[in-house]
């Protein structure tokens, strides 16, 4: 299917739904959904009592129960369909969590190896290739995107704003949207 019949939110998080069903049986579960942290936290060899490492894993449980709540379901897995649009929901209900913000912020004080608040260009790749395994050049086209003043780093500001577009951009071409390699 076409980008110009699916729209572009749908196919991120088909996209998401595909990199987490690791055994291939059409749904996620929990279980499948809390190694998205667990990536991260391994690819930065993070110890288990570091405050990064915590805060990543309690706003993607956080996460994850918003899903199930929005999804309206009995059991501890979601279909593509039941995935997609749990998290539409959950993206702009900011009742109990805002699933946005949260995972902005504790991916970027991962991210943000040295504690300068800001992003670089090795720190970016580092993330891309690590996590996502996307390979330079797509990471730092990526990287020239998301950097929006062009200063050679990635503000905090410019990250989770980078984030909020993953969720609710409709443009294939906006940082965001490139987030995890182009859509």
């Amino acid at each position: 299917m076409t980008l110009a019949a699916q729209d572009a939110i749908t196919a991120k998080l088909e996209r998401q739904f595909e990199m987490l069903d690791a055994d291939k049986d059409g749904r996620v579960n929990a279980p499948e959904f809390a190694k998205i942290a667990d990536r991260v936290i391994a690819a930065y060899k993070l110890d288990g009592n570091d405050h990064r490492a915590h805060a990543l894993r309690a706003v993607n449980q956080m996460y994850w129960m918003e899903l199930v709540r929005h999804a309206g379901v009995e059991s501890d897995a979601l279909t593509k369909d039941q995935f997609v649009l749990a998290n539409r929901l959950a993206t702009i209900d900011t009742s109990r969590i805002n699933v946005t913000e949260g995972l902005a912020h504790a991916t970027f004080d991962i991210m943000d190896t040295n504690g300068d608040n800001e992003i670089s260009r090795d720190e970016f790749l580092r993330f891309q290739r690590d996590v996502w395994q996307i390979e330079a050049p797509e990471a730092m086209e990526v990287f020239a995107q998301v950097d929006m003043d062009g200063d050679g780093a990635i503000s905090r500001m410019e990250f989770v704003r980078t984030v909020r577009e993953y969720f609710f951009s409709m443009d294939p071409d906006a940082p965001g949207s490139m987030l995890f390699g182009r859509v």
